[in-house]
């Protein structure tokens, strides 16, 4: 019940088209903060003052980091806030980082997911629920679905999906048989007009949401 909750709670985020971060708090539950366009600042911290506040980990300072709006488009600043630093994709931000959807930021030892994905999803189409059946996949088309979905069982609100040669050392296949069932499971789950960033991802939330892939199958 947790794990399809905090898929709907994910996939509900998406659909309203508003920027926001998703992570686990300190009991391991997950949290969805959406970003307020109409308030251009938001702070990071331990600080019961901070919009953000990740107060169960040590290594965050009072104030750690704010998040700005800037003609629509969303930057972390760090810009000395922070003694242990933050960053964004492993990459310390030095001043100001444009985030992008999908972009992972660490504060001290907690990891956040940034989505902001309006253009995205107003793109998807909905696709007729007699598609989202295991019948409807070869047992290939199946494996390679479950490796997909590997890395995120439990559904940890940064995890990502597996990589092609993940998949292909997993299923000992090769890369490009991989890329073929792939593009397959891309047409069968109606994602082509998405960004190839975020494909992956939709078709292991559809996937889950769909009763296709389980927990039990990873």
């Amino acid at each position: 019940m947790g794990q399809a909750q905090d898929l709907k709670d994910r996939i509900d985020a998406e659909r309203l088209g508003f920027p926001f971060l998703i992570y686990r708090d300190g009991a391991d539950e997950q949290q969805i903060y959406k970003l307020d366009p109409n308030r251009p600042r938001h702070t990071v911290g331990r600080d019961r003052e901070a919009d953000i506040r990740l107060d169960w980990d040590s290594k965050i300072s009072g104030l750690h980091a704010e998040l700005l709006s800037i003609a629509g488009k969303w930057v972390v600043v760090d810009d000395g806030l922070s003694r242990n630093g933050t960053y964004v994709n492993g990459e310390r931000v030095q001043g100001r980082w444009r985030l992008q959807d999908g972009d992972t930021l660490v504060f001290g030892d907690t990891t956040l997911g940034f989505h902001h994905t309006r253009s995205e999803v107003s793109a998807v189409t909905v696709v007729d629920g007699e598609a989202f059946t295991r019948a409807s996949l070869s047992e290939a088309q199946l494996r390679v679905l479950t490796a997909l979905c590997r890395p995120l069982k439990g559904s940890p609100a940064y995890g990502v999906p597996a990589t092609n040669k993940q998949i292909a050392d997993e299923l000992y296949l090769s890369v490009d048989a991989v890329k073929t069932h792939m593009k397959a499971l891309f047409a069968k789950f109606d994602v082509g007009d998405l960004p190839q960033n975020r494909k992956r991802l939709r078709v292991v939330e559809l996937a889950f949401k769909a009763g296709i892939v389980a927990d039990r199958d990873l």
